[in-house]
């Protein structure tokens, strides 16, 4: 999904014809975007100090 808003959102900054509430949808899907993507570092972080693999540990 957030390939996809990265995408969009490209084209759309580059579009002088951009309306106010297209604006606002795609800040709605990109902060969905980031904030799943925030829950999946947090969760992949919280494994790696569980199991001791963090970068401290050597890990990358």
């Amino acid at each position: 999904m957030a390939d996809g808003l990265l995408g969009h959102a490209e084209d759309m900054l580059g579009c002088e014809r951009v309306t106010v509430p297209e604006l606002r949808f795609l800040a709605r899907g990109l902060t969905d975007a980031l904030r799943d993507v925030r829950r999946i570092a947090e969760s992949r972080g919280a494994r790696l100090a569980a199991t001791g693999q963090g970068l401290d540990a050597g890990g990358e």
